[in-house]
């Protein structure tokens, strides 16, 4: 049997080396060609957590656009959200890329404006029934097994400034709201019982309230406590954070505020 020269075996570990820098790369490759395309929920793009607007539903063959406020959010068991008028809850099973509503609850209001035979067939499609859910990017579809669909898309955050944002923390009845405006550098609103306006300066997530300016009106005694924990924040700075419609202040010393955008 020939031996190898040195030259032979330092080529025979550079060639082992080469191959075994190559392993790393392919698994990246492979991974970024998988996250670039449409993918189910089974693949890591998650439908819990998230607010999803209704685009359409085609059911029977028939497709029909959803109207503005036609939305679902499926998270800790749990499916809530509207149909367009009326607002359902049921309870929600997400294994794989399959998704499973069971035992929904809906309101019984008829509303002005909204297109109820929308309503009925989005409610029909989605209650107790099982999908398949495929995300592509920041839109959702949910498929029935015979073929019915449900489309949405991701909802961006809503904007801070122009939102009439309702107070659910501290709770309130929905009496307290406040809404920032950009362009004047103002805050307006009301703190449950009494009328609040300030100089509201938003920057790098930041929001600088300056004193509060209120009406001196007297209310019950729930009342009056909740809005002396709004005005802690008030001349002094605070951080924001928007989730989807969810808007959380936090103050320096430490109080901490909720509220929804109005629908």
């Amino acid at each position: 049997m020939p031996r190898r020269s040195g030259m032979d075996r330092q080529k025979q570990r550079i060639t082992l080396t080469a191959a075994a820098m190559l392993v790393p790369l392919v698994a990246a490759c492979g991974s970024e060609k998988a996250d670039g395309g449409s993918a189910s929920v089974g693949a890591g793009k998650p439908v819990t957590g998230v607010r999803w607007n209704v685009d359409s539903v085609t059911a029977d063959g028939r497709t029909q656009k959803a109207p503005t406020g036609a939305h679902m959010t499926i998270d800790k068991g749990r499916a809530e959200g509207s149909f367009g008028c009326n607002n359902f809850g049921a309870e929600a099973t997400v294994d794989g890329d399959r998704v499973r509503l069971s035992k929904t609850r809906a309101t019984e209001m008829a509303c002005e404006n909204k297109p109820m035979e929308f309503e009925a067939t989005l409610a029909r499609t989605l209650s107790d029934q099982e999908f398949r859910a495929r995300v592509a990017g920041d839109r959702l579809t949910l498929t029935t097994e015979r073929g019915d669909t449900v489309r949405l898309t991701k909802a961006g955050d809503t904007p801070l400034s122009g939102t009439r944002w309702t107070v659910t923390t501290p709770r309130t009845d929905g009496r307290a709201h406040l809404t920032f405006d950009a362009k004047k550098g103002t805050v307006s609103g009301s703190l449950g019982c009494n009328k609040v306006n300030a100089q509201a300066t938003v920057r790098d997530g930041d929001i600088t309230l300056g004193p509060p300016a209120t009406t001196r009106m007297m209310c019950e005694d729930s009342l009056m406590a909740d809005e002396k924990t709004l005005l802690r924040l008030f001349d002094g700075k605070l951080k924001y954070e928007v989730d989807h419609h969810t808007l959380t202040l936090t103050s320096q010393n430490g109080t901490s505020v909720r509220a929804v955008a109005e629908q």
